[in-house]
């Protein structure tokens, strides 16, 4: 756990220039240190779970990088008394980082048998304030909006516009937008001002459902 830390912060230091982070907050660590990695990853990637690097969980999808959960939950500037919609459960361990963080957190996963199993995972961790949806996340979740922050985990050619609409209005929503088999950019919108904020390169499995 430790060496992850510290590669998080190194990684911080390093996209700084893109970012405006050097460090990784105090918060968003504490909240790393208290999700064990472990236990939302496969049986057979249980001694590489805290290496800071993707790793498959089954259905064509992955459970990010430390440091890009780190980063991408440091860019939402979460408040406690916050409320946060994730598209795109898959292992849960997102959804874990953010509950620490966050009074609710609202996750939807469209491929219902990763959504099945981290409710089922998250409830048993004691997870209580998180909050499971098999479905479309381009649609968000509306009878849960509006939400103080947004993150998606995958990456789309654009903002979803439900998505957009179910942001309070200083809210931020954090994703990776382009293409799935092309360039990818890790984004903050900000609702108040509309700007797009852009970070930095990454990687991200594709966002499915929608239009």
């Amino acid at each position: 756990m430790q060496r992850m830390i510290q590669e998080i912060q190194a990684d911080a230091r390093r996209t700084a220039t893109y970012t405006g982070v050097e460090r990784i907050g105090e918060p968003v660590i504490a909240a790393l240190r208290k999700t064990r990695r472990e236990q939302f990853v496969l049986p057979r990637n249980r001694s590489l779970a805290y290496a800071n690097h993707p790793l498959p969980i089954g259905h064509g999808q992955t459970i990010s990088q430390p440091f890009i959960v780190a980063v991408m939950t440091e860019a939402l500037a979460i408040a406690p008394h916050h409320r946060v919609l994730e598209i795109g459960t898959g292992s849960g361990y997102q959804a874990a980082v953010l509950s620490h963080l966050a009074s609710e957190v609202y996750s939807i996963e469209i491929v219902s048998e990763l959504a099945d199993a981290s409710a089922e995972r998250l409830a048993e961790l004691g997870y209580d304030n998180v909050h499971v949806l098999a479905g479309d996340g381009w649609l968000g979740w509306p009878e849960h909006a509006p939400f103080d922050g947004v993150i998606v985990t995958a990456v789309g050619p654009e903002v979803p516009p439900a998505l957009i609409d179910q942001l309070a209005v200083d809210g931020r929503l954090v994703m990776p937008l382009g293409e799935h088999d092309g360039y990818q950019e890790l984004v903050i919108y900000h609702k108040r001002t509309g700007e797009m904020q852009r970070l930095f390169p990454v990687r991200f499995v594709p966002l499915t459902g929608g239009p």
